[in-house]
């Protein structure tokens, strides 16, 4: 089956990388961040920049299925407020102008393709106590009339990092989907490491010594908050746009020296991005970018589940074809 999709808050492709994978055409990317358009385009040799809130739906390709990883906003009842001041009826989609989440609504709404896949943070399901969630679940379904399942999945099986995001699938029509069973590949944090490291990433005393005073501010008060040092043979925490800071969150032990932060080449291993990869931007951008990335691995498996389902509801309508003009 061949199929088109488009890529909106493109980042640096991890959902393209996949659904190119999974025999798909990227007709259409969009990503706003500058630096995140570098990267795109070294690897894809296009430049998805653009602003999607200043985009016609219309001027968007038609396509098979929408991916997305959007940000997540809270929702103003402003917009429903107005509708009600005006006696007009209003649907939950209305609740979401004003967001990023509203022009992927509005994208699906004009072009209804047959999928689509967003991604978010764990979070998002009890963000502003579950009314974010209910909001973006009644526009999906009940106004879009889209048939949607979601699942927080975590990507630990597939490359040594503890990664769970919540994931949003949809189909236009009423078929069967089941989510891929994930084999344990055994990942270990120590097989994404390079052998040899620039001095650079090592912590000076400085940032050492503040870290250390951090994590026992926090540990007296009963806390778990601080740095954490890597586990060569097991998985590391989840990284983070913010790990360019100072990379508490994920720390490599060397002997008789303080530890270091991962390089860039090995935030794009711990995310299942292939070496040949090309990282162009400085290391402050990369890792905001591999931060904010999906681990491309996991999204791989989505995107097989999502065309199988696509794949086998046009075999059966074929099949349905041939048999009403036999009879």
């Amino acid at each position: 089956m061949t199929f088109k999709f488009i890529d909106l808050f493109a980042g640096i492709g991890g959902f393209r990388m996949a659904f190119d994978e999974a025999g798909g055409t990227c007709v259409y990317s969009n990503e706003i961040d500058k630096y995140a358009c570098m990267t795109y385009e070294a690897n894809f040799g296009e430049d998805p920049y653009g602003d999607i809130t200043q985009t016609r739906a219309e001027d968007v390709p038609a396509h098979d299925i929408l991916v997305a990883g959007f940000p997540c906003q809270p929702f103003s009842l402003a917009g429903v407020v107005k509708y009600q001041s005006l006696g007009r009826e209003h649907g939950l989609k209305d609740k979401t102008k004003g967001t990023l989440f509203f022009d992927i609504v509005r994208i699906l709404e004009h072009h209804r393709p047959d999928a689509f896949l967003l991604e978010n943070v764990k979070n998002l399901k009890s963000h502003d106590k579950g009314r974010t969630w209910e909001i973006i679940m009644g526009a999906l379904e009940n106004d879009l009339r889209y048939h949607v399942q979601a699942r927080v999945l975590d990507a630990r099986l597939l490359v040594p990092q503890h990664r769970e995001r919540v994931f949003i699938i949809g189909f236009r029509e009423p078929l069967k989907f089941e989510w891929p069973e994930l084999e344990d590949r055994k990942p270990k944090l120590k097989d994404i490491l390079e052998n040899e490291v620039d001095e650079k990433y090592t912590l000076t005393d400085g940032v050492w010594r503040a870290l250390q005073r951090h994590a026992e501010r926090h540990r007296k008060k009963g806390q778990g908050f601080g740095y954490g040092i890597g586990d060569p043979e097991g998985t590391s925490r989840t990284l983070s746009a913010r790990y360019y800071k100072d990379g508490a969150e994920i720390l490599i032990a060397q002997k008789g020296k303080n530890p270091r932060r991962l390089t860039p080449r090995e935030c794009a291993r711990l995310q299942g991005f292939p070496d040949d990869f090309e990282i162009p931007v400085s290391d402050t951008q990369a890792y905001r970018q591999f931060g904010n990335s999906v681990a491309v691995p996991l999204v791989e498996k989505l995107a097989e589940q999502v065309v199988f389902s696509l794949r086998n509801q046009v075999m059966g309508s074929e099949q349905l074809r041939l048999t009403e003009m036999k009879s």
